[in-house]
C-alpha cells in the first residue's frame, strides 16, 4: 500500500500535468504501434511523447523507450500489431493507433483533416475498409459514421454533404428518406453559386462542412492528398489521421494513420483517440444507429439490395464451409468482386472470409489455403 505521503504526491503530479495538458480525471490509455513507419521508429516515438505531453496515457508497441510512455517491447512489426490486438481485446488499453489493420466489412474509418482555404477541421466519412461491398449502402453508412464521430468532438449538430461522385443522388435521396422517417440530419450546402448538398471540389478544400460523404477509397485519397499536399506527398504533415473504424455493433477503437504519416499526425490521431474515449464514443454510436434504425434504415437498405438483386442474374446457391481461422490474405480484388471471390473459393470447399484493409480489399483464408486460393482466384479472373 503507498503511504499518505506517496498519494498526495501522485494527486499534485496529476493536478500538475491536468494543468499542463488541459485535460483532468483519469487520462485515456491509447497504444501506438510504433514500427513500420516510412519515416522511422523515432517518428513514431516523437509523436507518443507529444501525445503524452497532451494528456494521454501512451502504451508505444516496439522498441524505443521514453520516461514519459509505457514501451512493450516487440521484435518487428508484425509482433507489435499481435500485441495491440490482445490489448485492445482485453481491454488493458482504450484504443490503439496503428498504421494497417484489416477491419471487417461494414467497418469503416472516419478522418479528420484540417481543409487548406480556411484552416477548417472536416471530418472524410470515410477513409480506409469499407461499410459495404455496394457504393450507395456504404455511403449512407459513412454519413451516419461521420455524424457518430463529428458529435463524439463536441459539435452537437454537424452539417453533412456529399461529394459529387457516382452515387451522390442516391445517396441524398435515402439520407432524405432517414431524414424524413425522424433521423436528426442535419444539411449544409454548397458554397458554390448553385448551392446544393452535393459538394465540389471548393468546397472540400475550404470545409464548406462538418462532415463530407463519399465511398472509402476516394475518401483514402482526399486524407492523403489534404495532410501531405505541403510536403510534395513523402510525409504526411497535416490532419488527425484516418481515424476510428466505425460499424454497427463494432465495439473496438482502432485508429488508422499512414505509413507515411508524420509525428505531427499521429500524435493528434492519439489525442483524438484520447477525446473520443473521454466522450464515449462507443456509445454515441450505439445510440445513432439506434436512431437511424427507427428511422428506417434497415428499410432503405433493402430497398437498395431488392433494386439492386432485380438488375442482377440470378445468383448461384453455395454453401459456406465449415469455419476455420484465416489469417493468410490475398491482396488485389476489386470491391465490387470481393464476395463473389470469397463464395468462388466456397464452391471449392475453401473456407474464406472478405475484409479490407488500408492498401484495399483482402480475402481471408487459412495458411494451409493460401496457395490453392490464389490460383482459384487467378484461374477465374479476380487477381491477375
Amino acid at each position: 500500500m503507498s503511504t499518505l505521503k506517496e498519494q498526495i504526491a501522485k494527486s499534485f503530479m496529476a493536478m500538475a500535468e491536468g494543468l499542463e495538458s488541459g485535460q483532468f480525471g483519469e487520462k485515456p490509455k491509447v497504444a501506438l504501434t510504433g514500427m513500420g513507419s516510412e519515416h522511422g521508429e523515432s517518428n513514431s516515438m516523437q509523436a507518443a511523447i507529444m501525445a503524452a505531453k497532451s494528456g494521454v496515457d501512451v502504451y508505444y508497441i516496439g522498441t524505443y523507450e521514453n520516461p514519459l510512455v509505457k514501451t512493450i517491447k516487440v521484435k518487428d512489426d508484425e509482433e507489435g500489431h499481435k500485441v495491440m490486438e490482445r490489448m485492445v481485446d482485453n481491454k488493458e488499453v482504450d484504443a490503439a493507433v496503428t498504421m494497417h489493420y484489416p477491419f471487417p466489412i461494414g467497418v469503416s474509418t472516419v478522418g479528420r483533416v484540417t481543409t487548406p482555404a480556411h484552416g477548417k477541421d472536416m471530418f472524410i466519412a470515410n477513409t480506409t475498409g469499407t461499410s459495404s461491398t455496394d457504393r450507395v449502402e456504404g455511403m449512407i453508412l459513412n454519413a451516419i459514421s461521420g455524424i457518430i464521430v463529428a458529435k463524439a468532438t463536441g459539435i452537437t449538430n454537424p452539417t453533412v454533404g456529399i461529394l459529387n461522385i457516382e452515387g451522390a443522388k442516391a445517396v441524398e435521396k435515402a439520407l432524405n428518406e432517414l431524414k424524413a422517417g425522424g433521423y436528426d440530419l442535419t444539411w449544409g450546402e454548397s458554397s458554390r453559386a448553385d448551392g446544393g448538398v452535393c459538394l465540389r471540389g471548393n468546397d472540400v478544400l475550404k470545409g464548406t462542412t462538418d462532415i463530407l460523404v463519399t465511398d472509402s477509397l476516394t475518401g483514402n485519397m482526399l486524407m492523403k492528398v489534404l495532410s501531405a499536399f505541403m510536403t510534395g506527398g513523402s510525409y504526411e504533415s497535416t490532419g488527425f489521421g484516418y481515424g476510428p473504424g466505425i460499424g454497427i455493433g463494432y465495439d473496438k477503437l482502432v485508429f488508422i494513420v499512414s505509413r507515411a504519416s508524420g509525428a505531427p499526425v499521429l500524435a493528434h490521431a492519439m489525442t483524438l483517440a484520447g477525446e473520443l474515449v473521454r466522450n464515449n464514443i462507443l456509445e454515441i454510436a450505439k445510440d445513432e444507429f439506434k436512431k437511424a434504425k427507427k428511422a428506417g434504415l434497415d428499410s432503405i437498405l433493402e430497398a437498395i439490395k431488392a433494386k439492386n438483386k432485380a438488375s442482377a442474374a440470378p445468383a448461384e446457391d453455395i454453401k459456406m464451409p465449415p469455419k476455420e481461422p484465416v489469417p493468410a490474405a490475398i491482396l488485389g480484388v476489386e470491391v465490387m468482386d470481393l464476395e463473389d471471390a470469397v463464395k468462388t473459393l466456397w464452391k471449392e470447399g475453401i473456407y474464406a472470409e472478405s475484409g479490407m484493409g488500408c492498401t484495399g480489399p483482402v480475402v481471408m483464408m487459412s495458411d494451409a489455403n493460401e496457395a490453392k486460393a490464389r490460383e482459384i482466384l487467378k484461374k477465374a479472373g479476380y487477381i491477375s
